[in-house]
C-alpha cells in the first residue's frame, strides 16, 4: 500500500481533485463524495498504466502540498498480484 496526498478544490457546479504527488492522477465531480470516488479510479488506471508501459510509480512524498486546494487528505492505492492472467489470441472469444 501507498500512501499519497489528494487535494480537492471546490469550484463552481463541483469539485476539482487531484493526487498531489502523482500528477497524472487528476479528475472532478459533482461533490467531494463523487470526486473522491473518481479520484481513486483515476489514481488506480494512472498507476496500472505507469506499470504496464515499465515505468515506476512515484515515490509518495508526505510533505506534497498545494496552497490552492480546499482540502488535503491522504489517498491509499492497493496494488494486487495475481498468477492466474488469461490471455486469449485476437479474435477468439472465450466461452
Amino acid at each position: 500500500m501507498l500512501r499519497y496526498k489528494a487535494g480537492y478544490k471546490f469550484v463552481d457546479g463541483g469539485v476539482h481533485a487531484q493526487v498531489l504527488d502523482f500528477p497524472a492522477a487528476i479528475t472532478c465531480g459533482a461533490d467531494l463524495p463523487e470526486a473522491r470516488r473518481g479520484l481513486a479510479a483515476a489514481l488506480l488506471d494512472v498507476a496500472e498504466t505507469n506499470l504496464e508501459l515499465g515505468r515506476p510509480l512515484p515515490t509518495p512524498n508526505p510533505r506534497a502540498t498545494d496552497p490552492g486546494m480546499d482540502l488535503e487528505e491522504p489517498i491509499y492505492l492497493h496494488l494486487r498480484v495475481s498468477t492466474e492472467v488469461a490471455e486469449e489470441p485476437a479474435g477468439v472469444v472465450a466461452p
